[in-house]
């Protein structure tokens, strides 16, 4: 009556290999509810086993799986082969996807190498190496850039996420910055940077300064030598990089020119000196960093002598004999008429990172002018400054950026106080007044990735500002500008022949942007934008009334100026090939209240003679395009070639606007050979056409011929001649010690000594441009 009921306990053990025998260690078995792994030597053992049929499977990575039934009644020894697994994959393509502004607008980029070539020069002189951008130069010195034919405050300069405020005082004044301080210099030809503002009528200029991420230090020098001006130039820069923690950057450059040559003459009183220092700070951390930024920016400009004139008859013969009125030997002195300029800039960063797709970024920025004028005076007032102007500025903004799948979204707004001040202890009065300035903004851009080859983007912004002056006007200049009726509330005083008046406007302005880019499988990108931007009339177009003594002309604004409404649309189709490129950009741009500066004749001052500009306004178009072609010959030849074209037209008076940069193109061949010391050498030929579609402003005055008035035609209108102009630049690169190198660079610029003026100098009336110049050009990083 008793009875016992028991399960036998079976072993099962064995060896796992491959078809050649290869143990495989760390396969995996299953058998029944039980699961080892193999050791080194591919054997596995599993205990307590019941008896009967039981299910197997065996796993390794990269071999295909064994799935079986066994039936099991005492200790077995089962060794299992495994087929090693072959599985074809299909290509994997990696795709780049730049840290663009805006995707429907291409953006050309000058890196650091070209940067360097012009250590001695300016930022207008380094941005021509791009199709479509010209400069408007006031001498050799003043350089302004130009993009598809518009300049000043329609093309805001930002360096390292600031908005340079240098632009308010007039057309001539050239960015207060030092172009060796640049690690990568944008352009965007177009408004469709919004974060930065939606006065961007003509296109951007982003600078962003040296970035470093690794735990690494290094510096550069860089020394210039040139020939016309007999001068030169040194700038020095040290950078501590990292990842994580600190990291610091520093940079200072001096330049010290004498007077320029054109290939016949001295031009006199055209030298310049520079002094300029950037550093910044900067702490990373694991979720925000925070950075603080300052440069100082001081130069000393001579103002051609020959442009300050003294009477109507050596005005007209500086314009019809084509000869300059003051010829002096060469010197380093710089005499009035001069500038004295200083630009300091300081901000302060804070970016914190919610996640890995969202960050909130706060900034303030301060910035302070101080420009100084001088004029040609008597006695003791030689040594005062006959403009004084001081703009402060300080500005905030908040931006926040999220990128949710294909969706990248950025939204923030800004805000910025700014105060001019019009020093009145220079006896004269001011050329721009005292003024007050108060601006907010908000925006928001989109962009969404419809694929991997079609995007689109669309932005929105917002703008309120409000300009008060305070400024004396003539009784006289009142009544001929007409604003007895429509200004005459401004009025709050008199000062005997004056009226004391402060100015007040305010404006609202809405500015947009729109566009695609569509990637081709055949190395072919087609990018598509429209834009609407507005521009308020700056101080000088206003207020400006009196000799701006930089340029030796008599300015005269208009309180009746609107704002500007511009709407342009442009195209870009960029193809690729195994050995060459071409990149074409057609673009219309059609504006409401074009704002420009018009000569209307002459005024006689008891300093001199001299032509009096107007600014004016009227509706206006310019249409143009710019193409770019890179040809890779060979391993060691290349060419490129560039072409821009731009026409202006007046649509309101059915004339040419003035001011349009002419057809101009660019040959560059280059010859380079890795074994020979990194050796480069260029040959770049640059054809400007002599641009027929002008305005005709020519009046006629009275001059004294033979002790009698006589009537003269006075021609300001006729643009020069074409030219062309040879250009060489030659590098070796040489090992020192260490990780250091030296670069020792030559370069011609002019190499026939052409005489030539340009269409767009402002002093292209009295002299000709600058002839042939020697540089030398010695690099070492280390």
């Amino acid at each position: 009556f008793f009875c016992g009921i028991c399960f036998a306990q079976n072993i099962v053990k064995g060896k796992i290999t491959t078809q050649g025998g290869v143990p495989l260690s760390e396969s995996h078995v299953h058998i029944g509810k039980k699961t080892v792994s193999s050791d080194v030597s591919g054997n596995y053992l599993i205990k307590r086993l019941p008896s009967g049929k039981v299910k197997v499977f065996v796993s390794c990575i990269g071999f295909q799986p064994l799935d079986t039934v066994v039936k099991i009644a005492y200790d077995q020894v089962l060794n299992f082969v495994l087929t090693e697994n072959t599985i074809q994959l299909q290509e994997v393509v990696i795709r780049q996807k730049a840290n663009t502004l805006n995707k429907s607008l291409v953006e050309q980029k000058i890196k650091k190498e070209t940067i360097d070539k012009y250590s001695n020069q300016t930022l207008g002189d380094v941005l021509t190496e791009i199709a479509g951008v010209s400069s408007l130069k006031t001498g050799s010195s003043v350089v302004k850039p130009v993009i598809n034919g518009l300049f000043g405050s329609r093309v805001p300069v930002i360096n390292n996420n600031v908005r340079l405020e240098d632009q308010e005082w007039g057309t001539e004044h050239a960015p207060n910055f030092d172009v060796n301080a640049a690690g990568k210099i944008t352009v965007i030809k177009g408004a469709s940077g919004l974060q930065f503002g939606g006065d961007a009528v003509g296109g951007l200029i982003i600078i962003e300064p040296i970035s470093v991420k690794k735990d690494t230090l290094f510096g550069k020098t860089i020394l210039n030598l040139a020939s016309n001006g007999r001068g030169g130039s040194m700038s020095s820069s040290l950078h501590k990089g990292n990842d994580k923690g600190w990291s610091w950057h520093t940079l200072g450059t001096v330049k010290y020119m004498g007077d320029k040559e054109a290939p016949n003459y001295v031009l006199s009183n055209s030298g310049n000196r520079e002094a300029n220092f950037s550093g910044d700070i900067k702490f990373t951390g694991k979720k925000q960093d925070f950075s603080a930024y300052y440069s100082y920016y001081n130069t000393t400009i001579g103002i051609l002598s020959a442009s300050h004139t003294g009477n109507v008859n050596d005005l007209y013969n500086s314009i019809s004999n084509k000869i300059p009125s003051v010829i002096n030997d060469f010197t380093y002195t710089i005499r009035n008429p001069k500038q004295k300029v200083q630009h300091h800039l300081a901000k302060m960063n804070y970016n914190y990172y919610l996640n890995e797709t969202a960050s909130l970024a706060v900034q303030y920025s301060f910035q302070f002018n101080k420009r100084l004028e001088f004029d040609v005076r008597r006695r003791d007032f030689n040594e005062i400054a006959a403009l004084d102007l001081a703009l402060t500025t300080h500005a905030v903004n908040v931006d926040y950026k999220k990128l949710l799948h294909d969706w990248n979204i950025k939204t923030g707004v800004n805000g910025s106080i700014q105060n001019n001040f019009a020093n009145p202890a220079t006896g004269i009065k001011p050329l721009i007044p005292n003024f007050n300035r108060i601006e907010l903004g908000t925006y928001g851009i989109v962009s969404y990735d419809l694929s991997d080859s079609f995007s689109i983007d669309t932005g929105l912004r917002y703008d309120y500002s409000r300009l008060d002056a305070a400024k004396f006007y003539l009784k006289s200049r009142w009544a001929e500008r007409g604003y007895a009726t429509e200004f005459a509330d401004f009025i709050v005083g008199e000062d005997g022949n004056q009226w004391l008046t402060k100015p007040s406007f305010t404006f609202h302005n809405v500015s947009a942007s729109a566009g695609f880019h569509k990637e081709f499988a055949t190395n072919l990108n087609w990018y598509s934008n429209i834009s609407l931007a507005m521009r308020n009339p700056n101080p000088s177009e206003f207020f400006s009334d009196g000799l701006h003594h930089s340029t030796g002309i008599i300015e005269l604004g208009d309180l009746a100026l609107d704002k500007e409404e511009a709407v342009k649309v442009s195209t870009t189709v960029q193809k690729n090939w195994s050995n060459f490129s071409v990149e074409v950009n057609p673009f219309i741009n059609s504006i409401r209240n074009f704002m420009f500066l018009r000569p209307v004749g002459f005024e006689t001052t008891i300093r001199g003679a001299f032509p009096v500009w107007e600014y004016q306004q009227t509706n206006a178009r310019l249409a143009g395009i710019d193409v770019q072609t890179h040809w890779k010959m060979s391993e060691q030849w290349q060419h490129d070639f560039a072409l821009a074209y731009v026409t202006g037209r007046d649509m309101t008076n059915k004339e040419s606007l003035i001011d349009i940069p002419p057809l101009n193109l660019s040959n560059k061949i280059q010859f380079s050979k890795r074994e020979w010391y990194d050796m480069k050498v260029e040959l770049k030929s640059e054809i400007v056409l002599r641009q027929n579609q002008f305005p005709d402003n020519n009046f006629t005055t009275n001059i004294v011929v033979n002790n009698e008035l006589t009537p003269v035609l006075v021609d300001i209108s006729t643009p020069p001649a074409a030219y062309q102009l040879l250009h060489f630049y030659s590098e070796m690169k040489f090992e020192t010690f260490g990780k250091s190198n030296t670069t020792i660079a030559f370069s011609v610029q002019n190499i026939v000594n052409t005489n030539y003026r340009d269409y767009l100098n402002r002093q292209r009336f009295f002299a000709d441009e600058m002839g042939r110049n020697f540089q030398i050009q010695l690099k070492f990083n280390y």
